[in-house]
């Protein structure tokens, strides 16, 4: 008889509480292995903030930002951080099939050429008569050609070598080759961890500052969760802003939450990173105005049209099909203020 009328409470309790209501499963990618720059996504994990919304959400690494893409379109993921580039050209071969991004984190862009000082590169003039390697398919190497046309550089005289990722760096220090196409969140360190100076002796190139001003990752989600459960897709917004607002002023505990996610990271290393990733990547000046994890239309749109000639796209997205803001949090919610902690 207590068991029934215990029952009984329970089911009543259901009825009237949203405590006992049941959690939407959210399966998540990140864009790579576990870094520091993930820190928004694992401190909304460990602190709770998924969990206060009504997500249950599980976290895996990644493959690569652009893998995150083909990731969630292939049903494995129902959301992750990943590359609004790769959404462009995605949703620009399979209309309606490619994941939105709904909340900007990277508003200034990762692709860069770096270059030793020792090389004698100066100006992207410098670029002609020499060999640069890169990653093939990567955004750097494919969207280099439209890098060249903007700067008045002669592709045809510059020798590309095809590369795996991680032999970029040793082959320059080597001389190998005399620059690379990179990730600056990527590079940096790698060169640290090569025992190089990437301040002092390199030169970066970096694409915005060249014509090419792209936004990168961010908080990707999946057509079906967009249409399927739109409110689960604004909680998890709204736990990532809570989280990205407070990883900009207490990298202490964004770095517990790194750890306690995965302890075999180097602290030292990936909270540097996550300094590189506020400081370079995430500090736009529009984020001013228009607040952390929007964008600006007229810009994405520019950057649909450079990624369409970089990629050789036949049709062009519209901007609405790779962001929808319409599940952030008001503007005055969303400013963004970093406070480096070292």
């Amino acid at each position: 008889m207590r068991h029934s009328l215990f029952g009984a409470a329970i089911a009543i309790a259901t009825a009237l509480s949203p405590a006992f209501a049941q959690a939407t499963d959210i399966r998540f990618t990140l864009g790579w292995k576990t870094q520091g720059s993930d820190a928004p996504f694992l401190l909304a994990l460990s602190k709770g903030y998924f969990a206060e919304e009504g997500l249950n959400v599980t976290i895996d690494q990644g493959e690569g930002s652009a893998a995150t893409v083909t990731r969630i379109m292939g049903g494995a993921y129902d959301a992750g951080f990943g590359d609004i580039n790769a959404i462009i050209q995605n949703a620009a071969q399979r209309p309606g099939e490619a994941p939105v991004m709904v909340y900007q984190l990277w508003n200034r862009p990762p692709f860069a050429i770096v270059t030793p000082k020792s090389s004698g590169i100066e100006t992207v003039a410098d670029f002609e008569g020499r060999t640069l390697g890169g990653a093939q398919g990567t955004p750097t190497t494919r969207l280099f050609p439209v890098f060249a046309e903007l700067n008045g550089v002669d592709i045809t005289k510059v020798s590309q070598e095809n590369m795996a990722p991680n032999l970029q760096e040793p082959m320059m220090i080597r001389g190998d080759i005399d620059g690379a196409f990179v990730f600056t969140i990527t590079s940096w360190f790698n060169l640290i961890a090569n025992r190089q100076d990437p301040a002092a002796d390199y030169n970066w190139f970096q694409f915005e500052d060249y014509g090419m001003d792209l936004y990168s990752n961010g908080l990707m989600v999946s057509q079906a969760l967009l249409a399927e459960n739109p409110d689960a897709v604004a909680a998890m917004v709204r736990a990532v802003n809570r989280a990205t607002l407070e990883v900009a002023k207490d990298q202490d505990a964004a770095m517990e939450a790194i750890m306690a996610f995965d302890n075999l990271v180097d602290p030292e290393i990936e909270r540097a990173r996550l300094n590189f990733a506020l400081t370079n990547l995430m500090n736009a000046p529009e984020a001013d105005e228009i607040g952390m994890g929007d964008l600006v239309d007229e810009r994405l749109t520019r950057s649909i049209e450079i990624v369409a000639q970089g990629y050789g796209l036949e049709r062009l997205p519209d901007a609405s099909e790779i962001f929808d803001r319409s599940f952030l949090p008001p503007v005055e919610e969303r400013r963004f203020a970093v406070e480096i902690m070292n």
